[in-house]
């Protein structure tokens, strides 16, 4: 796999920063201008989205077909989702307690009945579709192109585990095709690192876009509730992850650093997946397992969706404040009981998590107005970069505290990028 130098990699930062300030001053000035130019930032997500599937894939079944013990693939899914578990229930308390303490949406005094929900609507009705059983069933594909012909992560991960375990099976009769699957591997990441000499030009459309489209006066009129999820997602990054990383004995600023390329490309672009395939070389880079980080990072994207979780506590519990809905403590332990099930499901769907904050209103038995979700939908732009970043940082902390614990990690390599203390210390 292709492994840029420090140099390149730099540059790629800067550019990005460049572009990120071209789009906004593009927005401010020339806001009919900068509208049009989301083309711009939808080609760049629709390049690297056509990749992601068969990366995950790829890295996934040669990692697992490499292993010699299949258990540990088992033990490593195993600590990830305990881990995930954990971490997405922080992430929800520290989102209800913000929202208690500040109140964004206190003093709006809005009548539910006076809500135009049209704008909505669209969002309630694929709320419908969210449930555990129907999650469940959706991770087995009508076929197996069908997977990759969908672009779902979840179904692309299951068949590559079940496709990695028979190649494991077989041995060294499985070389062959182990060996042409690795060549693979490397031939898209070359891809990747194509594509990705444009991201200056998607962040740079994806700004102009936003700042054209909704202006800054948007911010103002709910400047409390994204003040709100800035302080609430500063205060799990730096304060409960920041509290991981020095629990297992790396520097959180140095893997801020060491993936600011891909910070900066998901929260320009609003997506996730664009900095997907940047984030496993990187962390590949910081002396994780290769199989650690084919299955915590894909997983991550469904399971460990810290940002997400924040922001469906505070814009459930904004919309209740708005609406003047008074919820008591046992009903708010209630929604974030209903939030630890539906907040898996945010994954792989457009405007997913919308979609799941509807869910969520709608499991409360209509005690939350569904049609509320109106008065955040113009915010709601600036609210997903926020988790974006969330969920960017807390996935590379997930995958550098399952890898810690595996033997195969590189500690030297971590120590030399991220300031590993090798204090053997373990959550």
């Amino acid at each position: 796999m292709a492994n840029p130098g420090p140099r390149k990699r730099d540059t790629l930062y800067w550019q990005v920063l460049v572009g990120v300030a071209l789009g906004v001053a593009i927005g401010l000035f020339w806001p009919s201008f900068g509208a049009q130019l989301k083309p711009l930032a939808d080609g760049f997500i629709s390049l690297v989205r056509m990749l992601v599937t068969p990366i995950i894939f790829l890295t996934v079944v040669v990692g697992i077909a490499g292993m010699s013990d299949l258990k540990k693939v088992g033990r490593v899914g195993g600590q990830a989702i305990l881990y995930f578990e954990i971490v997405t229930t922080l992430a929800l308390a520290l989102g209800l307690v913000v929202a208690n303490v500040f109140k964004p949406g206190a003093g709006m005094n809005i009548v539910p009945t006076a809500i135009d929900a049209r704008s909505v609507a669209g969002y309630a009705t694929a709320a419908k579709s969210q449930g555990v059983v129907a999650f469940l069933l959706h991770l087995i594909p009508g076929s197996f192109a069908g997977a990759f012909v969908e672009n779902d992560l979840l179904q692309v991960l299951l068949l590559a585990l079940l496709f990695g375990f028979a190649l494991g099976r077989l041995g060294g009769q499985a070389q062959p095709v182990t060996d042409l699957l690795h060549q693979l591997t490397r031939v898209f990441f070359g891809i990747v690192a194509i594509i990705t000499r444009v991201a200056p030009v998607a962040a740079l459309g994806a700004m102009a876009y936003t700042v054209g489209s909704y202006g800054a006066h948007t911010l103002v009129s709910l400047v409390q509730l994204l003040l709100g999820m800035l302080l609430t997602c500063a205060l799990f990054i730096f304060g409960v992850l920041g509290l991981i990383a020095r629990v297992h004995g790396f520097s959180l600023w140095r893997l801020l650093r060491h993936i600011r390329s891909e910070i900066f490309i998901a929260v320009s672009t609003s997506s996730s997946e664009t900095a997907l395939p940047g984030l496993m070389q990187k962390m590949e880079q910081a002396g994780c397992p290769r199989p650690v980080v084919g299955i915590v990072i894909p997983a991550g994207y469904s399971f460990n969706l810290d940002g997400t979780c924040i922001y469906l506590t505070l814009a459930a519990l904004f919309v209740a404040q708005a609406t003047n809905t008074a919820l008591s403590l046992r009903e708010q332990l209630g929604l974030l009981a209903v939030l630890l099930i539906t907040s898996k499901g945010a994954a792989g769907v457009t405007g997913s998590g919308f979609i799941t904050l509807a869910a969520t209103l709608t499991a409360t038995s209509g005690k939350i107005p569904v049609a509320g979700l109106a008065l955040i939908l113009g915010v709601d732009r600036f609210m997903s970069e926020m988790r974006t970043f969330t969920n960017l940082v807390g996935n590379a902390v997930a995958t550098l505290v399952v890898s810690s614990r595996d033997p195969d990690f590189d500690a030297a390599k971590a120590e030399a990028t991220l300031g590993r203390k090798g204090s053997g210390r373990r959550l």
